[in-house]
C-alpha cells in the first residue's frame, strides 16, 4: 500500500511566521491597502463589495469564481503563515481551476484564465507528489 495515502491529512509543517513577521507584514498590508482604495475611493470600493450581496452578481460564472478563489486562499493561507500543507485540498482547487478556465474565459479575462491554467498544473504535481509512487 501506498504510505502516503496513510499518511494523516496534514502531511507537512514546514517554516511557520513568527509573530515579528505576521506583525510587519499585516501592517505593511494594511498600509499599502489603505493607499490603494484611497486613490481608488472609499465609495467605489464599498461599491465593488457591495455587490457581494446582489442577487444579480451571482451569476454562475461569478460563483465559480468565487469558490474557486476561496479554494486557493484555503490551500495557501495555512501553508504561507503556519507552514501547513492541506494536499487534499488540491483536490478542490484542480476542480475550481478547471471551471474558473470557463468561467474567466465567459468574462475574457486572459490572465485569470493563465493564472488558472497554471493552478491546474500545480494542482496536478502537488496531488502526483502524495499519489504517485
Amino acid at each position: 500500500m501506498n504510505k502516503n495515502l496513510s499518511a494523516p491529512l496534514v502531511l507537512k509543517r514546514n517554516n511557520i511566521m513568527t509573530f515579528e513577521q505576521i506583525f510587519a507584514a499585516t501592517t505593511a498590508w494594511a498600509i499599502l491597502t489603505v493607499i490603494c482604495y484611497h486613490h481608488i475611493t472609499w465609495q467605489k470600493i464599498r461599491e465593488c463589495y457591495g455587490m457581494w450581496f446582489t442577487k444579480e452578481y451571482w451569476t454562475d460564472y461569478n460563483t465559480v469564481e468565487f469558490v474557486s478563489w476561496l479554494a486557493k486562499a484555503i490551500i495557501i493561507i495555512p501553508g504561507l503563515i503556519f507552514g501547513i500543507q492541506l494536499w487534499w485540498l488540491y483536490f478542490l482547487t484542480l476542480a475550481t481551476s478547471i471551471t474558473l478556465i470557463w468561467a474567466s474565459n465567459k468574462k475574457f479575462l486572459p490572465t485569470l484564465v493563465g493564472f488558472n491554467t497554471m493552478w491546474a498544473w500545480l494542482s496536478c504535481m502537488v496531488l502526483a507528489q502524495h499519489l504517485v509512487k
